[in-house]
């Protein structure tokens, strides 16, 4: 008897209740698959389905027998895709989605290397400050800002970085220099998905929150960093959005010594088994791309 075969025939018909279906789905004949169960079953010397004329069940010891199969299907399945992957160039489509601001700033600009050693592979990105369940709408991996947690996800944290608080040379020459977080509340505030509840920390080491104020209300981190380089007033995130503004000069960081630390920025993907290369080439990337941020 082939036992993998065996195994085979065994687990289609109990994933599909019945012997034709699982003929049909394996290329053999119903009688060919009942023979081969039958055989099965002589082997393991137990009854793997209850048969009735309108429908077959696992017994107890074919529920049993079904879940160590699926395993054992499924480690042979990811030792066939490794050594099939061991010496492939990665290719294939990555279906990605991560923020507006993160785009623009850090990823985009580091496609020409990207396609410099990764030719074959296709970037399917899209853009969103919102979380989206990754799984339901079929993303292979996702760039979020925050403490996440999912249980259906691996996590690896990308950059975490101070948060900063900013504003544009001219809106600073307008209106003057912050010296302390006290000082926010006589300021135009740019608010957004980090709310009127600014947190710092004092000379001990203690949190203190400041409750700002501000005319306008953004919930795009892109846009929170085009509005303070625009002058239209203080602005605070995480500093990897502000980093090349603040290198040019665009916007500068004030109250430095009373900052926290900021929100982690991290790639999210389905837990799975065995990670195909394209997705750890562009888990990779965006690791090396992020570590210096």
């Amino acid at each position: 008897m082939n036992k993998l075969q065996a195994i085979k025939a065994f687990t289609h018909v109990a994933e599909r209740r019945g012997f034709t279906a699982a003929a049909k789905k394996l290329g053999m004949s119903a009688s060919a698959v009942t023979k081969s169960i039958a055989r099965l079953e002589d082997e393991l010397g137990t009854q793997l389905f209850n048969r009735t004329t309108r429908r077959i069940a696992l017994t107890d010891s074919g529920q049993e027998f079904y879940e160590r199969c699926v395993r054992i299907l499924a480690d042979l399945e990811d030792a066939e895709t490794a050594i099939r992957e061991s010496n492939a160039t990665p290719q294939g489509r990555v279906r990605i989605v991560m923020p507006f601001s993160f785009g623009r700033v850090t990823f985009v600009p580091a496609l020409p290397e990207f396609y410099r050693r990764y030719p074959d592979i296709v970037l399917d990105v899209s853009f969103s400050d919102r979380a989206v369940d990754l799984i339901q709408e079929g993303y292979d991996l996702a760039v979020r800002t925050g403490d996440l947690n999912d249980s259906r996800l691996i996590r690896r944290v990308l950059t975490k970085g101070p948060m900063l608080t900013v504003a544009s040379p001219a809106y600073l020459a307008a209106r003057g220099r912050p010296k302390t977080p006290a000082d926010l509340v006589h300021h135009n505030c740019i608010l957004g998905r980090f709310g009127p509840e600014w947190t710092f920390r004092d000379s001990s080491g203690g949190l203190f929150n400041v409750r700002v104020n501000g005319n306008v209300w953004l919930w795009s981190g892109d846009a929170v960093r085009e509005a303070a380089v625009a002058g239209v007033g203080i602005a605070r995130s995480t500093r990897w959005l502000f980093r090349k503004d603040l290198e040019k000069g665009l916007v500068e960081s004030v109250l430095d010594e009373y900052a926290v630390d900021g929100v982690p920025v991290s790639v999210l993907y389905p837990a799975k088994r065995h990670m195909a290369r394209k997705l750890v080439a562009v888990i990779d990337f965006l690791s090396e791309i992020t570590s210096h941020d």
